[in-house]
């Protein structure tokens, strides 16, 4: 299919085009940028006149729940809701039933998607054997099937620091990169919201601050030792920024990422008992958020990420401590990174390139880029179109979000995967 999106305002942030201009798409790849090549003569034309038109998002971060918990989420409908967010690429996590830690998984995967995904679906496959924190995966096999990146999620740690600079000092022979989630267990134990005054008012179990700096101390002494390329993922506290900080001052080959939701919530949010502010690491305090912001704007943090975790209704339903940690926000990435333009945190380009070329360069991924000769991934969205979200209208099989009933300006009209329209608004009225 041939498609044109005319007279749009193009931003690429990895190039630094920003301007009104028009896209040429054919056989799945950018053809033209400006005027269309001779002889080129569309199938169909997108009319982006007072909208911008700036590459699909990239997300490094959705649990996709397939296989094992369809009931939480498929590759279907969950690549449906990054769709309609404007989200083209998306790297699952490992923490499948079975795990990512097979080739056979992940030809699954992969043939699944081909099937019925409406977004490219990337994989991190596990770096220990079911997750378990003891045996390697064969990560050069995995890679070879198709993995981009490895991981030990949050809440499945490694046995021992031995196990993990093992693990790393593998990776870094073959220049495989890491994705880690600073969380030390013995000092988060069983808690649910942050350590401070809002948990003890509510007398919910905390997680101290120093669960996330230890871990992180100890990612980065490994990595720095064994030469390993780590991404720090989903980081929460106002302290472990200098960490990051002093490591990429020493030139050491560590990015990091932040979950939106951390830059617009706090744990004054779980004053309710709302379940679904309960998420893995914890809302923090003000402080907490209002420092994350900063260095997402100074490009300490380069990345934003949705942490998309959707859950059955019933997951969400007990007492606050039992509840499932996590937020299913895949179709609410691009709404909530706007929202840090309209509050002056970032300007358009600055925001649009921490979701899409700078998680794609992260993991040295060629996406997130409006080029010629480059994969046809492209959002399209009405920056000033006002719109609510609403539970009901959610692609998403989870609708576990604590940003239902919020107002947002900027909506996707059209969301184009490897050359074809998968999202389209005005079908959708």
């Amino acid at each position: 299919m041939k498609i044109s999106i005319l007279h749009g305002r193009l931003i690429d942030p990895a190039s630094g085009l920003d301007a009104c201009s028009d896209v040429h798409i054919a056989a799945g790849k950018i053809v033209a940028l400006g005027a269309a090549p001779d002889g080129f003569r569309a199938d169909q034309c997108v009319h982006a006149q007072d909208q911008v038109v700036c590459p699909g998002l990239v997300d490094l971060a959705a649990s996709l729940r397939e296989p094992g918990f369809t009931e939480k989420g498929t590759l279907a409908s969950e690549t449906a809701a990054a769709a309609k967010g404007g989200v083209t690429t998306l790297v699952c996590t490992p923490d499948t039933n079975p795990v990512i830690d097979t080739p056979a998984v992940i030809e699954l995967i992969q043939r699944q998607a081909r099937q019925s995904a409406q977004a490219r679906v990337l994989v991190c496959a596990a770096l220990t054997r079911g997750l378990h924190g003891r045996q390697l995966a064969d990560m050069v096999a995995l890679q070879h099937a198709g993995a981009v990146a490895f991981s030990q999620v949050a809440g499945r740690p490694f046995a021992d620091a031995a196990i993990q600079h093992h693990a790393l000092a593998y990776a870094a022979t073959f220049d495989l990169p890491v994705l880690l989630s600073p969380q030390e267990p013995a000092l988060q134990a069983e808690g649910c919201a942050h350590a401070g005054a809002t948990a003890t008012q509510l007398g919910l179990p905390g997680i101290p601050v120093v669960a996330e700096t230890v871990a992180l101390a100890r990612d980065l002494a490994l990595a720095a030792d064994t030469g390993a390329r780590i991404h720090c993922r989903g980081l929460s506290a106002a302290d472990a920024l200098p960490l990051l900080q002093m490591a990429q001052q020493r030139r050491q080959a560590v990015s990091a990422d932040v979950a939106v939701h951390q830059l617009h919530l706090t744990d004054w949010d779980l004053v309710d008992f709302d379940a679904r502010c309960h998420v893995s690491p914890p809302l923090r305090s003000l402080r907490d958020r209002d420092t994350l912001r900063q260095a997402v704007a100074d490009g300490l943090i380069p990345v934003i990420c949705s942490d998309h975790q959707p859950h059955d209704q019933d997951a969400k339903t007990a007492p606050f401590p039992a509840t499932a940690p996590g937020i299913s926000g895949l179709e609410s990435l691009l709404a909530l990174t706007l929202r840090l333009v309209q509050e002056r945190i970032l300007s358009l380009p600055e925001a649009l390139a921490r979701i899409t070329c700078n998680p794609a360069d992260a993991l040295g991924l060629p996406y997130g880029r409006l080029a010629i000769g480059q994969a046809a991934d492209v959002c399209v969205f009405d920056p000033n179109a006002c719109w609510t979200l609403q539970t009901e209208q959610m692609r998403s099989r989870g609708h576990n979000t604590p940003f239902a009933g919020w107002d947002f300006i900027g909506q996707v009209t059209h969301t184009i995967y490897n050359g074809q329209i998968v999202y389209q608004h005005n079908q959708e009225r």
